[in-house]
């Protein structure tokens, strides 16, 4: 295939379509296995998230229904380019206006790993350059280009070799799930929380506590998957823009969402902090959430506190860097919770999530198990102590 000529993908509604779902670093094997559940067709683990296939209608249910995923992008072209023209003329040969009107506003952001091309900046404008040509050679008009809050955002993607375009389906990233949260120093987001207790192996009806629980991510996603609802109920979807939504078949797919959802109900799930203003934040979230009696919070000192079951699951992100001052301190804290964990939970499962590897050694107990995640840019790992009686210390 000669370079700029690109394999476009528009397709009729039965077809089958390929997606890219990007995901924090690290948690792409878990949404793999996500979406395979989700009904996606040949999931594939990569470095930045997870390729895979399926109808069209596939978008309204991943949209709705994952947990771990950023955003679901719908490929509509993939072509192998030398120069900057080759990825102009590759975007200009797209029916753009077969995916989306001309009176939608539009954002073309561009990534790129092991590219030779010098800015992109520049391809980001070429390809703005070539979606606006094609709309005005195919129907007089051409999208205005929005930055803030565009009707439709397109995704370029350059590798050393190749040039690929996404339609984001989307819109706002898929861990903002509809509704403003209160957060502190050190929010997690939703999606890597959601990650995380599912590499943690968390499943519903287990005993889960979070006992430096800060605003409550890990309480209000485990249970929300407790009462089965789905993430992406209370948000609107870059889709509903794009001309081939249906309406009928997403206002089905979201009632049948809300009919499988169980009421609230009081579930062991318990979260504490330290302190009153980052459990104040805890509150409200849980309490917007309609979680206020689902889940059990308390002011309480880690360092003095008992397992509230006999064997359960800790899902933790303790404090690492500003949430509790200088390093002094935290070398001083995390000897005396590992001496909690190995003393008050035996029988339990500890997932410690540390920004700081430093501080993670001082817990002073031997790991089963080491997963490198990112929280942002911020590399991370997530650390698992099986508490068994005679057993952990270093």
């Amino acid at each position: 295939m000669a370079a700029g000529s690109p394999r476009i993908l528009v397709k009729q509604d039965n077809a089958t379509h390929e997606f890219f779902a990007p995901c924090p670093r690290g948690l792409a094997p878990a949404l793999a296995e996500e979406l395979g559940e989700l009904g996606a067709k040949g999931p594939k683990a990569l470095d930045a998230g997870v390729a895979f296939s399926g109808p069209f209608d596939l978008i309204y249910t991943t949209n709705l229904h994952s947990r771990i995923a950023s955003r679901i992008l719908w490929r509509v072209a993939q072509f192998p380019y030398r120069k900057e023209d080759d990825i102009y003329a590759g975007a200009a040969a797209v029916r753009w206006n077969a995916y989306f009107n001309a009176d939608r506003t539009i954002k073309v952001e561009t990534n790129a790993h092991r590219s030779p091309v010098k800015s992109l900046d520049f391809i980001t404008l070429r390809v703005k350059d070539a979606v606006a040509d094609q709309f005005r050679g195919a129907t007089g008009k051409r999208p205005s280009v929005e930055t803030r809050e565009p009707d439709v955002r397109i995704h370029v993607f350059l590798d050393d070799k190749a040039c690929t375009l996404y339609v984001d389906t989307s819109g706002e990233s898929l861990f903002k799930r509809g509704k403003r949260d209160h957060v502190g120093e050190a929010p997690l987001k939703k999606n890597l929380a959601a990650g995380i207790l599912r590499l943690a192996g968390w499943k519903p009806g287990m005993p889960l506590l979070d006992p430096m629980c800060g605003a409550g991510t890990f309480l209000s996603e485990a249970a929300e998957m407790s009462l089965e609802r789905a993430p992406g109920r209370h948000r609107e979807f870059a889709f509903a823009k794009l001309s081939r939504f249906n309406e009928s078949t997403w206002d089905r797919m979201l009632a049948n969402a809300r009919k499988v959802e169980r009421p609230p109900q009081k579930l062991p799930i318990h979260g504490s902090d330290l302190y009153g203003r980052s459990l104040g934040h805890a509150v409200l979230n849980l309490r917007e959430a309609g979680l206020e009696d689902v889940v059990s919070l308390k002011q309480a000192n880690l360092l003095e506190m008992s397992a509230p079951a006999a064997s359960g699951m800790i899902v933790t992100n303790p404090p690492y860097g500003v949430r509790l001052g200088e390093k002094e301190q935290l070398a001083e804290f995390y000897p005396k919770l590992g001496d909690t964990l190995k003393q008050k939970f035996d029988g339990w499962t500890a997932y410690i999530f540390s920004g700081d590897p430093e501080l993670a050694k001082l817990i002073r107990l031997k790991p089963s198990r080491k997963t490198v995640l990112y929280n942002g840019a911020l590399e991370c790992r997530l650390y698992e102590y099986r508490m068994v009686a005679g057993g952990n210390r270093k």
